[in-house]
C-alpha cells in the first residue's frame, strides 16, 4: 500500500474564526490507516476545534477535508459517523439515568418483532465492554458507576459503530486509573492492527510515548509540526507546546523552599477525628497560615471527600473543626465562604463554570453571593473585579464579557480560581485544579499557589499526579480507601509516598 493509500485523513487549511478568537489558521493535519496520533498543545491551541471540524460539530471557515482519498464536506456528527469517525469526548455526555446496555446501545439497540430486544441489547453491551476488560451488571444505572466506568461505557459506545475506521479520544485517561488506562491501551492496539486510525489527545506526556506513532503539536491555532515521537526528546515536546524552554521544575523548588519560611505557628485550620460514616473514615489535620498542605491517593482514597467535608458540602457525623480557634457547629458552602474558606470543585463543567453566563458574570458570582443579592454589586465594581483577575491570571479572553463556555478548558479552570480569589479566602482548597489542561497552565496554578502562601494565605492541594503535589506542598497527606495512612514534612522521594500509597514497604 502507497503512503497516499495509507492516508485515511487529509485535512489541508484549516482555517476557524469565532468571536474574537482566531480558532485555527491554516492547519493542515494527516491521519494514516492502523495509526495512534497523539494531537497536542496548551489549551486554546486549537485541539477541540479542529476535532470538531473533523466531527462536523463545527464547518471550516476555509480549507479541505479528504476521507479516504475523496473530498467531503462534514455537515454533522451523524454524517462523520456515516464516514466511519467515532468521538469520545473528555466531559462525558451519556445519560445517567439509563442503564449501562442503553447508554451504549441507544439509537442502534436490536429490535425484535417491532420493539427493543432487551437480551440481545444487554448481551452486545456485556460484550462490548468485555473487549475492554470491564465485567459489571449493564442492567444497572450508570449513574450507579464510578466516572472511571462511565467513561468505558463512552470508549465502548463509540467502538460500536459498525464502519468505525476513525477513533478519536479526547483525554480518554483523565479519569482511569492506571490498570483501566493499560486496559485501555490493550484495545487501542488490537484496533491499530485492524486498520482502525486513532486520535488521541491527552496531556499525559507517559502515554504519548507509551502508545503513539505519531505527534501533531498545535499551539495558538497555528501548525507546529509533526513528528516521531522516537526522534523527539520531552522537554523539546515541551517546548513546542508552549513556544518556550521549560526550567520549572527547578523554578517550583526554589519558589516552594523560600514560601515555606513563611509559614505561621498559629494554626488557622484544626480538624479532630472528623469523618462521615461510609463517606470519609476520621482523620485529624492541621493547617497553618501560609502553608500548602497536599492530598495523595489513588483514585477513590477519599481525597474529594475530604475537601467537601471541610467546605460544608457534606456533613461530618463524627469529629470537630476549628477555624482561628473557635469551634465550627454549623456546616455549609455559605457558612464556608464567611469563614474564609473557597473550594474550586473537581468537575469545572458540572460543579465550577456556568457557561451561559459571561466571564465577568461567573467571577464575580460567589463574592455576589456571599454578599446576598440585596447588596449588588455594581457594574462597574463587577468590571473592576473581573480586570483585575483576568490580568492576574492571564486569562484569555477578548473581553470580560465574553461566554465562558467559548474560552478553553484551562481558561474556564482559570475563571473559577478567579471567581474564589475574588472573596479573599483565608483558604483556598484546590481539587484537581490541573486536570485536562496544558503543561504551561499548569505551571501558572502551581506557581500562584505558592504566591498565596507567601501572601500567607493556607491551600489544601489535590491532585492525581504525583510529581504535582510533590512540587506544590510543603506537607503532604497520604489517604488509602477513605483513609488518611500517613504525611510528610519537607522534602520526601516520590517512591516512599508511592510505598503509602500502595500500603506496602516495597515497590
Amino acid at each position: 500500500m502507497s503512503e497516499l493509500e495509507n492516508e485515511i485523513v487529509k485535512m489541508r487549511g484549516i482555517y476557524k474564526y469565532f468571536p474574537g478568537v482566531q480558532a485555527l489558521e491554516n492547519v493542515d493535519f494527516t491521519l494514516k490507516k492502523g495509526e495512534v496520533h497523539a494531537l497536542l498543545g496548551e489549551n486554546g491551541a486549537g485541539k477541540s476545534t479542529l476535532i470538531k471540524v473533523l466531527t462536523g460539530v463545527e464547518r471550516p471557515d476555509t480549507g479541505t477535508i479528504e476521507v479516504e482519498g475523496k473530498e467531503v464536506v462534514i455537515r454533522s456528527t451523524q454524517n462523520a459517523e456515516e464516514l466511519g469517525i467515532s468521538t469520545v469526548y473528555q466531559e462525558i455526555n451519556l445519560c445517567l439515568n439509563l442503564t449501562v446496555a442503553e447508554n451504549i446501545m441507544i439509537g442502534r439497540a436490536p429490535q425484535k418483532f417491532g420493539s427493543l430486544d432487551w437480551k440481545a441489547t444487554n448481551n452486545k453491551a456485556r460484550q462490548l465492554l468485555k473487549e475492554l476488560d470491564v465485567d459489571i451488571d449493564v442492567t444497572q444505572p450508570l449513574g450507579s458507576y464510578s466516572v472511571a466506568i462511565q467513561q468505558m461505557a463512552a470508549i465502548a459506545r463509540a467502538l460500536d459503530v459498525s464502519n468505525t475506521k476513525i477513533l478519536i479520544l479526547d483525554e480518554p485517561t483523565s479519569s482511569l486509573t492506571t490498570h483501566e488506562t493499560a486496559q485501555l491501551f490493550n484495545v487501542m492496539r488490537k484496533l491499530k492492527e485492524q486498520g482502525v486510525a486513532i486520535i488521541f489527545i491527552t496531556h499525559f506526556l507517559d502515554q504519548v510515548y507509551e502508545i503513539c506513532d505519531k505527534i501533531t503539536v498545535l499551539r495558538n491555532g497555528a501548525l507546529v509540526g509533526s513528528y516521531i515521537p522516537s526522534e523527539l526528546p520531552r522537554l523539546e515536546l515541551i517546548a513546542k507546546m508552549i513556544g518556550r524552554i521549560l526550567n520549572e521544575l527547578d523554578d517550583m523548588s526554589k519558589h516552594k523552599l523560600e514560601s515555606s519560611q513563611n509559614i505561621k505557628s498559629d494554626i488557622l485550620l484544626e480538624a479532630k477525628g472528623l469523618g462521615r460514616s461510609g463517606f470519609i473514615n476520621p482523620f485529624d489535620l492541621e493547617l497553618h497560615a501560609g502553608e500548602v498542605v497536599g492530598l495523595a491517593g489513588l483514585l477513590g482514597s477519599g481525597r474529594t471527600e475530604i475537601a467537601q467535608l471541610l467546605f460544608g458540602v457534606e456533613n461530618p457525623d463524627i469529629g470537630s473543626i476549628k477555624m482561628d480557634g473557635k469551634t465550627i457547629e454549623d456546616y455549609s458552602p455559605l457558612k464556608s465562604i464567611d469563614r474564609g474558606l473557597a473550594l474550586c470543585p473537581e468537575d469545572r463543567k458540572a460543579e465550577g463554570i456556568v457557561g451561559e453566563l459571561t466571564v465577568r458574570e461567573n467571577i464575580i458570582l460567589a463574592l455576589q453571593a456571599n454578599r446576598g443579592w440585596f447588596k449588588y454589586l455594581n457594574t462597574k465594581t463587577q468590571n473592576e473585579i473581573a480586570d483585575k483577575y483576568i490580568k492576574l491570571l492571564s486569562i484569555a479572553t477578548p473581553n470580560a464579557e465574553q461566554l465562558v463556555k467559548n474560552l478553553s478548558g484551562g481558561n474556564q479552570q482559570k475563571v473559577i480560581l478567579a471567581r474564589w480569589l475574588a472573596t479573599n479566602p483565608q483558604l483556598l482548597i484546590l481539587d484537581e485544579p490541573t486536570r485536562g489542561i496544558d503543561v504551561g497552565t499548569k505551571a501558572e496554578i502551581q506557581r500562584l499557589v505558592l504566591d498565596l502562601a507567601e501572601e500567607g494565605k493556607s491551600c489544601i492541594f489535590i491532585s492525581s499526579e504525583l510529581e504535582e503535589v510533590l512540587r506544590t506542598s510543603h506537607r503532604i497527606i497520604v489517604l488509602k480507601e477513605k483513609e488518611k495512612v500517613t504525611e510528610f514534612s519537607g522534602e520526601v522521594a516520590e517512591r516512599k509516598i508511592m510505598q503509602s500509597m500502595a500500603g506496602s514497604e516495597e515497590l
